[in-house]
């Protein structure tokens, strides 16, 4: 991947922001920093930055704010860096918009990866072979959208219409995690509660028997309990 893409950085505690700054720009990644919602505005309408690592815990507001007025009128991509480890935290973050959740403290070799995979989806989001009337293809996993049809190698395999519907929904959101109210509201079309999130749970589960070994943690979809799941980007 070629590694010249803007981000921009909305952190105020200064060990975090200099220790991130350096990390993205020792792998080539250029960086603009911002201390707060009004500042990241100025830079982000200054700047056009390819990707947002977003704060939440903000001197002049919370980075939720800043999220949901930039998903107003912008797709460019969010992380949320976060010492806020609560699930419903994350859940809302991801309902408002952002394309992934890193907990502090976290791993650089984590960040830089969560980096990769969100900047390679928003890139190819455009790519009919990403949208519904082509193929998706991730390393062996074949979507036919047309034909309603899922492939892994030579191996056809089989789904139920719900199953395929929400494997489908995945790949369109390829690398984002995708909250189970979001799947659901695709989906079924109703509201989450306990006995909705059972039922998507139990589609995954007759899907990772299907998939067999490829949907585990390091296969196709990860899944993190009380958020959602996402399609990795990374095969």
């Amino acid at each position: 991947m070629n590694n010249k893409y803007k981000i921009l950085l909305v952190e105020d505690e200064s060990n975090i922001r200099t220790f991130v700054t350096a990390l993205l720009e020792a792998n080539e990644y250029q960086v603009i920093s911002a201390l707060g919602c009004s500042e990241a505005k100025t830079m982000y309408a200054s700047h056009i930055p390819d990707l947002i690592i977003l704060d939440l815990g903000l001197p002049d507001g919370d980075g939720t704010s800043f999220l949901s007025e930039l998903r107003q009128k912008e797709i460019t991509p969010v992380i949320v860096l976060s010492a806020r480890s609560d699930e419903r935290e994350k859940v809302k973050a991801l309902d408002l918009g952002a394309n992934d959740y890193v907990t502090k403290p976290f791993g650089s070799a984590e960040l830089l990866a969560r980096i990769r995979s969100v900047l390679r989806m928003y890139r190819h989001s455009a790519d009919a072979g990403k949208l519904p009337g082509g193929k998706f293809t991730l390393g062996e996993l074949v979507i036919d959208y047309d034909a309603r049809r899922i492939h892994i190698g030579s191996e056809e395999i089989k789904l139920t219409q719900t199953e395929y519907n929400i494997i489908a929904f995945l790949s369109e959101h390829c690398g984002k995690m995708m909250t189970y109210s979001a799947i659901i509201k695709a989906v079924w079309r109703e509201a989450t509660d306990d006995a909705s999130i059972k039922k998507l749970q139990v589609n995954m589960a007759n899907i990772r028997k299907k998939f067999g070994s490829q949907l585990g943690e390091s296969g196709y979809i990860t899944n993190e309990l009380g958020v959602g799941y996402r399609m990795n980007g990374d095969k």
